[in-house]
């Protein structure tokens, strides 16, 4: 698999370029943003790429950083969210944005992407508001249960709702909403039902 080229821009296109390395040119697809940053024909350039196996076709994608790999990968796991999004997405916002976008639950941010519209948007944020802390620097961690250190009512509500076939992310946010309006000793089964609603008022 080819994971990093460097070489000459021998072309430039709408959606790629072809890198000349060693007089062997590959065609490299890329976002928008790295089109844009992109030296002149002739110039050097140094790409990190995500090789893509399909039965019809092998393609390669490159970025500028690790760090825009490692987000490509993670829209690449949501329903909905192929390679034209996943750069259409990193054409609008570097992964420092992106990860502000998610944290502040920024639907307008994403979708200023071409193709992405309100409940895509909605999805992506929910299924990755608890993935893209350090995404930047590349220290980010896969979820977990729950989070460290979190028991209650909160933590349960949250398995219940997983094993329903919600997003652990989605799942969590309810939850500490429904258990913010019942209160701790509300009876589980009531904060369920809470949780249940704001999940079909957002994703509905």
């Amino acid at each position: 698999m080819i994971a990093r080229l460097r070489g000459n821009v021998l072309e430039i296109a709408e959606d790629g370029l072809v890198v000349d390395v060693h007089g062997v040119g590959y065609l490299v697809y890329a976002s928008p943003r790295v089109l844009r940053e992109l030296p002149a024909v002739g110039g050097a350039v140094d790409l990190v790429v995500e090789t893509l196996v399909r039965e019809d076709a092998i393609q390669l994608i490159g970025f500028t950083s690790l760090a825009e790999k490692r987000l490509f990968r993670l829209l690449q796991g949501i329903q909905g969210v192929g390679t034209r999004l996943a750069l259409a997405i990193l054409g609008v916002l570097d992964p420092a944005g992106f990860e502000r976008a998610v944290v502040s639950r920024d639907k307008t941010a994403l979708t200023r992407a071409p193709g992405v519209g309100p409940r895509l948007a909605q999805r992506i944020i929910a299924e990755l508001e608890g993935r893209v802390g350090g995404l930047a620097s590349g220290t980010e961690v896969a979820p977990t249960t729950a989070p460290l250190g979190e028991t209650g009512p909160v933590a349960e509500t949250v398995t219940a709702l997983a094993q329903l076939g919600y997003a652990r992310s989605e799942a969590h946010a309810a939850a500490q909403e429904a258990v913010g309006e019942l209160g701790d000793g509300a009876d589980l089964a009531a904060i369920l039902r809470r949780a249940l609603q704001i999940l079909g008022t957002r994703l509905g």
